[in-house]
């Protein structure tokens, strides 16, 4: 699936492959670097899976928009 979207300059629009189930993406949160794998696709984002909870006996999950995330690894 390919992704659009409105760059910061006007009339500017950029084309990337949106990752899919089971890829590695790469995705910051508070400043700091995360690597997760993802775990579903939705139109505007996708849901990762970045590591585990050992107090909540858990996944950590999170929501990443298409523009926030480089693939690592497909």
């Amino acid at each position: 699936m390919t992704i659009r979207f409105f760059g910061k300059d006007k009339g500017e629009v950029k084309e990337m492959a949106a990752a899919k189930i089971g890829d590695i993406i790469t995705f910051k949160r508070d400043g700091e670097s995360h690597e997760g794998t993802v775990s579903g696709v939705r139109e505007n984002s996708v849901i990762v899976q970045y590591g585990y909870s050992k107090e909540k006996d858990e996944p950590l999950t999170t929501i990443v928009n298409h523009k926030n995330y480089k693939v690592k690894k497909s």
